[in-house]
């Protein structure tokens, strides 16, 4: 059995942060220090007779030695500090058959430490964990140390709390697809679930009678009654009201504790469910589960999806784990709160020492049983800590509040660690627990799962640490869990009102809003709440924005208002396009962006998606963080580059890029359907059908080359008698396009049926006198810009600029556009791929000189510049469309992955003729101009230029 510990965690971390020296002179120091951390002997200390028969240092096989090995739990490995640890890893695969196959292989550096798993048939686990993840959650690093060195089966694979969780939401999801399919209401299903998913927690811990921790009231009743199923619902109607009345109270002949907490409410009869034998088989397998190792991060979102029919197809696509969920908590909410406790650590330390008796020790150290002025502080930071309240306004399923609790509930438990050892203060009621964490969400089944994860959150840390329960009833109410709105007021009947929903005041907030696009707002949400959306925060958030942004703006209220001090949510990519950025930019106007991530990649309702994480202050936090580094600023498109989101609209450049054209419908035709119309005698107009079949283009051709595809396209006229003169392509829509328009939202769409959903008239217009035209597509891994004849239909997928001039084609192709359409665009998609927003991209793009500016109106020098530069961007497009042409099956993003040197050759010669025009000098090099540089000096330029204007 364990003893006590000689060392503490903190101590043990300090140590071997600073340690420096060779394996050898490290390793068995280190060990026998973690022993003494771990309560547990050292080799020495277990075999004093020196056998090595059990436990030893320099344990010898056949091929070497292994550093350190104990019969049935582990060999381990050590290496020098900075080490690569995978040949160690493969130096004790080679030792296990030596080493007995012992059920664990252990590696470290002495600073960082991988367990990998070695149990016959079952897959690898591997637990890696530093120094600094000890420090920061000793409970859980020092109990899987302990199962190593104790009882390495409760690592094996199957018993991995994710594992646990995962299997115990699956069977969970079994039972209530069974349930619903038998017409049950889904809210009962739920509730009844959350009950006995609750119970089996209880039954793991011991908490139905504290005096005997061996009572497992669910597994008896589940295994008791597989042959008789429909009693199965009476004995957890009993089991329940046990557990909702005040004790003492008996199941049979066990004695139960009182849970209430609302979890088991008297208010009204507590419902259960009949049960078949399958069901209640299935629960019987799932009772025999670890329960006391579930994992809460996770818990809640795969019950979530477990017995939410809507979320059934997520279900063990993904979760956010503790860490991922930590790069919201820790800048937020641990970070300032440590340092605060840092702060009281040295203050506390400078007091001078005060006995009881109000007369200074003549000793310069306190006695057991003295005081300090220390005592006032530490008490106050305590009661700090209880007062603490962190809201997630879109808690789901709880896991991010849940791991909220546990970091406050560690940081109180490392101050009284430091009470304890430095003042001997022992006298400490825990105060930390559920009732810090608040939390909005208008799914009454996600409040209720939140309410679980948090007790069984809470239950859990106590378990793991050896703390005694809460005095009766073990389950405090947790009503600050909101079931409503977090945007919108409603009236009595829940109906959506048109005003902003009021937050409580909560000093942090922390969380994931749900994604959706302006798009499918209305689709998911209805027109009705969508309007009164809209109408409530039209005064701050655009209408096209992600739903998500509505919370960043409300955060943002908060935090003006003193209501708040710190936020931090994730959001789309969006949120740094032109309509979110409105409100990242008044964030920066009224507090300040202290930390972000500005491109994630995440897995939410089922697909994967591009993120930020946006951390929000009132400026009082004078460090900053962009992507994990240190930054001077971060700007309202969440970079820390020239800010290149004041630019302004240039008027050389309105109305020159567009948005290509919008279909809607099926107005694509087959080769053999353009065959027939083109080979169609003239029309009874005396117009040929070539009029209005034209070359069609989407963004995928332009990667491709490809030029073949042909749609109709009737412009903008709206006079149907004009339009059915063309017999064949007027027929064609008549029969496909009018039917799949007759159902859409848009009145203009349905009523012109023969018309582009988006016919772009100013596209048009700017092409008119052009015989070609330059296209990029709006999204691409590459930025590239192709020229396309001025009669071909671009598809919206792709942007138009409405110009012929090579000088222009060649700056555009550059990499100074591509640096600034890479810091004015947003990203987009699981791809990560740049999106081209040719309103912030284009219209503020300065070029080296204005559009207007007419060749002979420039300077001699500068007519130079732009021969040379029109000379090579046509190389350059030559030498791409010979590779393209060369096999049909090449694309333009094969290019660019390959660069092959002689295109390479051109693309850095066309991007030194750019800078020299802009002012680099002429024996610049492409590598001496970084990034940050030509952003600076566009945006100077573009400041300029706008300035002039005005």
């Amino acid at each position: 059995m364990p003893e006590q510990p000689t060392m503490t965690v903190d101590e043990f971390v300090a140590k071997w942060s600073a340690a420096e020296g060779g394996e050898s002179s490290l390793s068995q120091s280190q060990f026998n220090d973690l022993c003494a951390v771990l309560g547990t002997q050292t080799p020495s200390e277990a075999d004093e007779a020196g056998s090595g028969d059990d436990y030893a240092f320099e344990k010898r096989v056949p091929t070497g030695s292994a550093d350190v090995w104990k019969r049935g739990c582990f060999g381990w490995e050590y290496k020098s500090p900075g080490s690569n640890l995978v040949p160690a890893y493969q130096q004790l695969l080679g030792y296990r058959e030596g080493l007995e196959n012992p059920p664990l292989l252990i590696v470290s550096d002495m600073k960082k430490f991988e367990i990998h798993t070695n149990f016959t048939n079952a897959p690898v686990r591997v637990i890696k964990f530093s120094l600094k993840d000890l420090r920061d959650n000793p409970g859980y690093y020092v109990r899987i140390l302990r199962d190593a060195f104790h009882h390495p089966e409760a690592l094996h694979p199957n018993r991995d709390p994710r594992y646990i969780t995962q299997v115990a939401a699956r069977q969970f999801g079994i039972v209530a697809d069974a349930l619903r399919a038998e017409g049950r209401d889904p809210a009962l299903v739920a509730r009844f679930l959350n009950r006995v998913l609750f119970c089996l927690f209880a039954e793991s811990i011991g908490l139905f009678d504290h005096r005997d921790h061996r009572q497992r009231p669910m597994f008896d009743l589940f295994q008791g009654l597989q042959y008789m199923p429909d009693r199965a619902h009476l004995g957890l109607r009993q089991l329940f009201d046990a557990m909702a009345r005040p004790s003492p109270q008996m199941f049979g002949t066990m004695p139960i504790r009182h849970f209430n907490g609302g979890l088991f409410d008297q208010s009204a009869p507590i419902e259960t469910i009949r049960l078949t034998g399958d069901l209640v088989s299935i629960l019987y397998e799932t009772a025999e589960l670890d329960w006391s190792r579930v994992d809460p991060s996770i818990l809640g979102t795969l019950f979530e999806r477990g017995l939410d029919v809507k979320r059934r197809a997520q279900s063990g696509a993904h979760f956010t784990d503790y860490d991922t969920i930590m790069r919201v908590v820790e800048p937020v909410l641990v970070h300032p709160l440590r340092d605060e406790f840092e702060q009281l650590k040295e203050r506390c330390r400078r007091l001078p020492p005060v006995s009881s008796t109000g007369v200074e020790p003549a000793g310069p150290t306190l006695r057991i049983g003295e005081r300090s002025g220390a005592e006032a502080l530490i008490d106050q930071f305590h009661q700090r800590l209880a007062a603490v309240r962190v809201l997630d306004p879109a808690c789901g399923s709880g896991n991010f509040l849940y791991v909220a609790l546990r970091e406050l509930k560690n940081l109180e438990q490392d101050l009284i660690d430091f009470a304890q050892a430095e003042f001997g203060m022992n006298n400490f009621v825990r105060q930390v627990g559920p009732a810090n964490c608040l939390g909005i969400d208008n799914d009454p089944y996600a409040v209720d799962l939140t309410r679980v994860s948090l007790w069984i959150g809470d239950l859990q840390w106590s378990y793991e640490h050896g703390y005694p329960l809460r005095a009766e009833p073990i389950l405090g109410r947790i009503d600050q869990i909101e079931c409503r709105d977090a945007l919108l007021e409603l009236d009595p009947f829940g109906n959506p009102l048109p005003e902003p929903a009021e937050w409580p005041e909560a000093e942090f907030i922390i969380g994931n809003p749900p994604f959706l696009g302006s798009a499918r707002m209305r689709r998911e949400l209805g027109d009705e709440y969508v309007d009164a959306i809209h109408t409530a925060w039209r005064e701050w958030v655009h209408g096209a924005s992600d739903l998500s942004v509505y919370w960043h703006e409300a955060a943002r209220q908060q935090i003006a208002s003193g209501r708040a001090s710190r936020a931090g949510l994730l959001t789309t990519q969006q949120i740094r396009g032109e309509y979110g950025r409105v409100v990242l930019q008044r964030i920066l106007d009224t507090g300040s962006i202290f930390f972000a991530f500005s491109d994630e990649p995440w897995i939410g309702d089922g697909a994967a998606v591009r993120i930020a994480i946006v951390g929000q202050d009132s400026g009082a936090e004078r460090t900053k963080t962009l992507d994990g580094a240190s930054v001077r600023r971060i700007n309202a498109d969440l970079s820390s580059h020239a800010d290149v989101s004041q630019a302004q609209p240039l008027p050389d450049n309105m109305n020159i890029a567009h948005m290509g054209m919008k279909p809607y419908g099926p107005f694509t035709l087959l080769p053999h359907e353009t065959d027939e119309m083109l080979s169609a005698p003239l029309n009874v107009n005396g117009r040929p059908n070539s009029d209005v079949v034209r070359p069609f283009v989407t963004a995928d051709d332009l990667v491709t080359g490809r030029r073949d595809r042909r749609i109709i396209d009737f412009g903008t006229e709206r006079d149907e008698d004009i339009v059915c003169e063309y017999l064949l392509p007027y027929e064609h829509l008549r029969r496909l396009a009018k039917p799949a328009r007759s159902s859409v939202r848009s009145l203009n769409a349905r009523k012109y049926w023969w018309l582009f959903e988006r016919s772009r008239p100013g596209l048009r217009a700017s092409l008119q006198d052009l015989k070609r035209f330059i296209a990029t597509p709006r999204v691409s891994r590459h930025r590239f810009f192709v020229w396309v004849k001025s009669d071909t239909i671009l598809d919206s997928g792709a942007v138009a600029i409405a110009s012929d001039d090579d000088y222009v084609f060649g700056v555009l192709s550059s990499r100074v556009h591509t640096v600034w359409s890479l810091a004015t665009g947003t990203r987009l998609g699981a791809g990560n791929d740049p999106r081209y927003v040719h309103t912030q991209t284009f219209d503020t793009f300065p070029f080296p000189w204005e559009l207007e500016t007419k060749y002979n109106d420039l300077s001699t020098a500068q007519q130079g510049q732009q021969d040379r530069i029109i000379h090579i961007a046509k190389q350059l497009d030559d030498w791409r469309s010979h590779w393209l042409r060369r096999d049909q099956k090449r694309t333009i993003t094969e290019l660019y992955n390959e660069m092959p040197r002689a295109f390479r050759n051109r693309q850095r010669a066309l991007n030194l003729q750019v800078l020299i025009a802009y002012g680099w000098p002429p024996n610049v090099r492409d590598d001496d101009v970084s990034d940050d540089e030509i952003l600076e000096r566009l945006l100077a330029l573009n400041l300029d230029r706008a300035s002039e204007r005005d």
